[in-house]
């Protein structure tokens, strides 16, 4: 399988130092000092299996990398129609797609029957041209479950273990869903198929939606958001909030609201990866993980009132500080 990693952040480096370790070839499309560490001295990832040290085939141009079969795209929200473009030389009649991304997809509402079907979501794909780009029949959902920081430019430590749901969007079980399932597991990634992708992108959002926006407002650690008492009310009302609306699209949540809870204290002292983004001065993904879920509430008349106050306020720092510092440096963020 010819396979492609497009974005060499944190996440990516983590996939493409894993898939390289188990034999696999592995292209990176690449810029800049990482692009230059990458084809010199390969990707470094520590993780809880040791360091890994391995070559990949780095380049800035998705034209010499050639047509993949699959391509995994690890990139914040932000920049995805700006990659989309880039990798279209590596798009043929097969490939596959899988945005690594947090938040709600563009194509939610494709690929499966409902009142709503082949609606956009404004907040994340106003023109369409996401899904110009990649169109459907291309994509398999994903939700990664990978804790990872960039320490310099293709040098990457992870301490939790790595876990990858994938999915495809019209909700069934396929050939090329297990094949590339096989090839995450035997990287040595947990690498789970789902035929209810979208339920699995719901419990995501939902953990992200209840504490990255307010840990930008607030500077939180997850363990102070979901305990400390005078922001758990504030946490646990967002939580009603986004249940309500996830359950509004029929999506199935395995925990309760308390169990959730808990798990966020568990997390213990750690920072989000939107706040880290905040602290670097890099965009915050404030459209995939909140106005995509306030407009799909509305979609059903729910009333999102607390979330849609933190959103705003996170949206207010976020502009304010792009104002002050236009020149945000790396992000090493999640």
């Amino acid at each position: 399988m010819r396979i492609c990693i497009a974005g060499a952040g944190a996440i990516g480096c983590t996939l493409a130092a894993r898939l390289a370790a188990s034999g696999q070839p592995v292209n990176v499309l690449a810029r800049g000092a990482t692009l230059k560490q990458l084809q010199h001295h390969g990707v470094q990832l520590t993780d809880l299996d040791g360091q890994h040290q391995v070559a990949v085939n780095a380049s800035h141009s998705a034209q010499a990398l050639g047509p993949q079969d699959l391509i995994l795209v690890c990139t914040k929200a932000p920049a995805l129609q700006a990659i989309f473009e880039q990798i279209q030389p590596m798009i043929h009649a097969d490939t596959v797609v899988i945005p690594v991304v947090n938040g709600l997809p563009w194509w939610y509402f494709r690929g499966i029957d409902s009142r709503f079907a082949n609606d956009r979501i404004d907040a994340i794909d106003p023109d369409g041209e996401l899904n110009r780009l990649v169109p459907e029949q291309h994509l398999i959902g994903c939700v990664v479950f990978i804790t990872a920081t960039r320490k310099a430019p293709g040098i990457v430590a992870a301490s939790n273990p790595h876990l990858m749901i994938m999915g495809e969007i019209t909700h069934q079980l396929t050939d090329r869903l297990e094949q590339v399932r096989r090839v995450i597991e035997q990287a040595g990634i947990e690498a789970r198929a789902s035929d209810t992708i979208r339920d699995q992108i719901w419990t995501k959002v939902i953990a992200n939606l209840t504490s990255n926006p307010l840990s930008v407002v607030s500077g939180a650690t997850l363990e102070q958001l979901y305990s400390d008492p005078h922001l758990q009310p504030l946490v646990r009302r967002m939580l009603d909030e986004t249940l309500l609306a996830a359950a509004s699209h029929g999506a199935r949540i395995r925990f309760d609201p308390a169990t959730i809870m808990a798990m966020g204290t568990s997390m213990g002292s750690v920072k989000t990866s939107m706040l880290q983004d905040f602290e670097a001065g890099a965009p915050l993904e404030l459209a995939t993980i909140g106005h995509a879920v306030v407009e799909l509430a509305e979609k059903n008349g729910i009333a999102m009132p607390t979330t849609r106050h933190v959103l705003a306020l996170a949206e207010f720092l976020s502009r304010t500080a792009s104002q002050t510092n236009p020149n945000p440096i790396q992000n090493t963020a999640q």
